[in-house]
C-alpha cells in the first residue's frame, strides 16, 4: 500500500512538473528542441528578403522576456530588404542587450548581406562562415517605367497632383530631374545612416568604412581581414561562444519559434506576390538595403 501511494505521488508530481514545462513553452510561443527546466538559447532566424519586421520582433520580445533563456543567437540567411523593418529589428536587438543584459550573438549563413549585414551589426559578437556573401553596404531603389509601353497598347493614365513631386516613382512617366535630386538625397541620408552603424558597432574608421560602402560583397573571409565579423565559424561554434557569454556549462538547451506548419503553394505565391508585385509595381518606389 505504502508503494502505491509513493509511486502514486511520484507520478503526480512528474505530471504537474511536465505540464509546467508545456505551458511554459507554450507562453513563450516557441518549440523546444529538449523538454524540461534550465538554463537555455533561444535561436531566432531571418531568412529571405526583409519585407517586414512584426513576427521577428515579437520572437524577441518573447525570448527576452523568457526568463530561462540566457542569451539570443540570430542566424541570418538573408540578402537584405526595406530599410525601416531592418532598422526595427536592429533598434530591438539593441535594446535587448541594454536592457534585458542578455546576449545577442550572430551567425551567418550563405548570405547576410546589405539589411542583413546591417542588422548583424546589433549583435555582442559576429560569425561568419568562410564562404559567406556579406557586406553591400549601400542603398538601392528601383521602379520600373512603363510610359513607352503603355503608349504602344493605347493605354493613357491621367494624374492630377499638388506639386511636381507628388507622384515620383510613378511608373507611369519618366522620372524628372527634379525627382532624382530628391530621390538621390534620401539615398544619400539613408546610405549614411547605414554607414554610420558600421562605424559605431563595428569599431572602425569612418573614412576605412565608406571607402568600403560602395555596395561591394565580401566573402566570410574578407570580411574577417576588413573587421566587418569577429571570427570565422559554423552556427554551432557561434552558439557554443553563446553559450560561453551566457553562462550556461554542459548541454545547451535551444529552443526556436514556432513552426505552425510547412509553407503552402499558396503562402509561396504570396510571398511572390509581396516581393514582386506589392514591393514594386503598385508600391511606388522603397529604399532598400539590399543585395541584387
Amino acid at each position: 500500500m505504502i508503494l502505491i501511494v509513493v509511486a502514486g505521488g511520484f507520478l503526480i508530481l512528474f505530471l504537474v512538473f511536465f505540464v509546467i514545462g508545456i505551458m511554459g513553452m507554450m507562453g513563450t510561443g516557441t518549440r523546444s528542441t529538449w523538454i524540461g527546466f534550465g538554463d537555455r538559447i533561444a535561436i531566432v532566424p531571418i531568412e529571405g528578403q526583409i519585407l517586414e519586421s512584426e513576427s521577428t520582433v515579437r520572437q524577441l520580445r518573447e525570448f527576452a522576456d523568457n526568463g530561462s533563456v540566457k542569451g539570443i543567437l540570430l542566424r541570418i540567411n538573408s540578402p537584405g530588404g526595406i530599410v525601416s523593418p531592418a532598422q526595427e529589428i536592429y533598434d530591438e536587438v539593441k535594446r535587448i542587450r541594454e536592457e534585458y543584459n542578455k546576449p545577442v550573438v550572430v551567425s551567418m549563413g550563405a548570405v547576410a548581406a546589405s539589411g542583413g549585414y546591417y542588422i548583424a551589426c546589433s549583435g555582442d559578437y559576429v560569425f561568419a562562415n568562410a564562404g559567406t556573401l556579406t557586406g553591400s553596404i549601400g542603398v538601392i531603389l528601383q521602379y520600373p517605367v512603363l510610359e513607352e509601353l503603355m503608349g504602344k497598347i493605347g493605354v493613357e493614365h491621367e494624374t492630377i497632383k499638388s506639386g511636381d513631386v507628388k507622384d515620383v516613382g510613378s511608373p507611369f512617366r519618366k522620372p524628372t530631374r527634379e525627382d532624382s535630386v530628391m530621390l538621390q538625397a534620401a539615398i544619400n541620408d539613408i546610405h549614411s545612416q547605414f554607414v554610420d552603424v558600421v562605424t559605431l558597432d563595428r569599431g572602425l574608421n569612418r573614412q576605412e568604412v565608406m571607402r568600403i560602402a560602395d555596395g561591394s560583397i565580401f566573402t566570410g573571409n574578407q570580411a574577417l581581414e576588413l573587421g566587418l565579423v569577429d571570427e570565422l565559424g559554423s552556427q554551432e561554434a557561434a552558439i557554443q561562444y553563446l553559450a560561453g557569454l551566457a553562462g550556461i556549462e554542459g548541454d545547451i538547451k535551444r529552443i526556436r519559434p514556432k513552426v505552425k506548419r510547412e509553407p503552402s503553394l499558396w503562402d509561396l505565391l504570396g510571398s511572390l506576390k509581396r516581393t514582386y508585385v506589392e514591393t514594386g509595381l503598385f508600391s511606388g518606389p522603397r529604399l532598400m538595403y539590399l543585395y541584387r
